[in-house]
């Protein structure tokens, strides 16, 4: 099976911070490429407990997939990413 999901990449400072929006997962590199393979080895080892446990189904639930043939996909999709500054003080 396959699931549907988003990477998101920042840097701060040396580091390079990885997170899935959609699962609600987050890891870090010294490299975008590594953060980002580190994030998908945190999910696969959740994955891995969360179907030992039986309770991979009640995550992605939660989280708002749905399975469709062989696909996992959220319910919701992002149209929109933006940086914006506004005043504060």
């Amino acid at each position: 099976m396959r699931i549907k999901l988003t990477i998101e990449v920042w840097q701060k400072g040396p580091w390079f911070i990885a997170k899935c929006p959609e699962l609600d997962f987050v890891s870090q590199g010294p490299t975008l490429e590594q953060a980002r393979d580190n994030l998908l080895e945190v999910i696969q080892i959740q994955f891995d407990e969360m179907t030992a446990a039986n309770t991979l189904d009640d995550y992605l639930a939660e989280c708002g997939y749905i399975k469709e043939d062989n696909l996992l996909e959220p319910r919701s999709e992002r149209v929109a990413v933006e940086t914006y500054a506004m005043q504060v003080a």
